[in-house]
């Protein structure tokens, strides 16, 4: 019973898969890269260093304990560095829309995410 408030059955399933992808879209940082270094509960993606318009994807699966498909990301651009959730079911099982994309472009003034790569939101600054 806990775990069925704790989770929207009709949005989530077992072995549902999700596409992540971040995207490097400063518009000039030829000289220091993105560099971005990814982990769930499951292991370490690993890190890359990203050049303008290079990208990072991995497909994030639901299993038995949702929570375990919850991906985070550090980044870091000059001095700033920044952590945040690339995947986190409670938050995009149902942004990520029927397609099940879900995508980051990293931009000097903040990260922004969209389901269709169309129509990007602001969802955080690097502050």
């Amino acid at each position: 019973m806990i775990l069925t408030s704790m989770v929207q059955p009709q949005t989530l399933s077992l072995g549902e898969e999700y596409d992540v992808r971040v995207i490097n879209s400063f518009r000039d940082n030829s000289s220091l890269p993105l560099v971005i270094w990814c982990t769930s509960p499951q292991g370490d993606l690993g890190g890359r260093a990203l050049q303008e318009g290079d990208d990072f994807q991995w497909t994030a699966r639901i299993e038995l304990w949702p929570w375990r498909a919850d991906y985070t990301c550090t980044m870091k651009w000059e001095l700033k560095r920044k952590r945040f959730k690339a995947f986190k079911v409670s938050r995009d099982s149902d942004r990520c829309g029927i397609t099940k994309k879900c995508s980051w472009s990293v931009r000097e003034d903040g990260f922004y995410f969209s389901s269709d790569e169309v129509y990007w939101t602001k969802d955080f600054s690097w502050l």
